[in-house]
């Protein structure tokens, strides 16, 4: 049996259980989504077991796929590891990275993986925080890599690219277009936060602030339980928890923010291959295409 565990295919299997949907998946590799379906059939054909199932909100692993997928991770990384220490890449000392926690939950914590895996001998410094407390460890000289959000930041970034921001509320809740709507923002200072004032300003919708969070953490926790809505990148939406709202009629007016990857012109040797690493991993990491725009609702 190992033989048919075509690495191209586990791939395509933990991908899709990421991002919930073929067709999201199809986006963020870049491929077509037909392309990934055939792959998956391939994969269910090998293993004589259903590994997927379609929800209200999407694709989610059965209890064989769940299973699968464990092994699936395991088998990836292993292979990442084999390759690394083949390839003898002999970095050491130690290098500090930042993240801003709006974008890191799914996509830099793995590349940070593949790093360790590319680099077992590099000591990894990781700091995660809020934007602009981000920014300021940045200009204090404190990091020598950052991945956050531009507006926080003096300098120019080496590699950038924009997310969409998203209304959203509890998968339950359906705010009365009557009454004030109840917000979910992080504490100043923040961008964010002016970002979502004047969009509600602008949409003649009247708010009040219901909690005020540095922790996106507790921002996601807040509005699973219905205590207002918050303005999330795709990578901090809860599929089963969470739903996108519209506000004022106009949905075609997306919200965006800007990321970027900064990184210090005084980097050591390990610097230098934690940028090069983490601009590959980054790489084609654009904004999944959502596909539940009927669920859309104007709050």
């Amino acid at each position: 049996m190992s033989g048919d565990f075509d690495p191209a295919l586990l791939r395509t299997f933990v991908a899709v259980c990421q991002h919930g949907s073929l067709s999201r998946a199809a986006d963020h590799a870049g491929r077509a989504q037909s392309a990934l379906s055939t792959q998956i059939r391939r994969l269910e054909e090998m293993v004589g077991k259903r590994l997927l199932h379609r929800t209200g909100r999407g694709m989610s692993p059965t209890t064989e796929g769940e299973l699968l997928l464990s092994y699936a991770n395991r088998i990836l990384a292993l292979g990442e590891a084999a390759a690394a220490r083949l390839r003898e890449r002999a970095v050491a000392g130690s290098v500090r990275i930042g993240l801003s926690e709006d974008v890191a939950v799914t996509a830099l914590p793995a590349a940070l993986g593949r790093l360790r895996r590319s680099c077992p001998q590099l000591h990894l410094e990781v700091v995660i925080d809020d934007g602009e407390r981000l920014a300021a460890r940045w200009q204090e000289g404190t990091l020598d890599v950052a991945v956050g959000a531009c507006a926080g930041f003096v300098d120019e970034p080496i590699e950038s690219w924009s997310v969409d921001l998203h209304w959203v509320c509890g998968i339950d809740e359906t705010p009365d277009p009557h009454q004030p709507l109840d917000v979910i923002v992080y504490a100043e200072p923040c961008s964010w936060r002016r970002l979502a004032f004047d969009a509600l300003t602008a949409a003649g919708r009247d708010f009040r602030v219901s909690l005020t969070s540095h922790n996106v953490g507790a921002t996601i926790a807040a509005v699973e339980n219905g205590l207002g809505v918050a303005l999330l990148t795709t990578e901090c939406l809860q599929p089963d928890t969470m739903r996108i709202i519209s506000i004022g009629p106009d949905r075609s007016q997306a919200l965006r923010a800007q990321f970027g990857l900064y990184a210090s012109k005084r980097l050591s040797e390990s610097g230098r291959a934690a940028v090069s690493l983490l601009r590959e991993s980054l790489q084609g990491w654009t904004e999944p295409r959502l596909t539940r725009e009927a669920a859309l609702v104007p709050a």
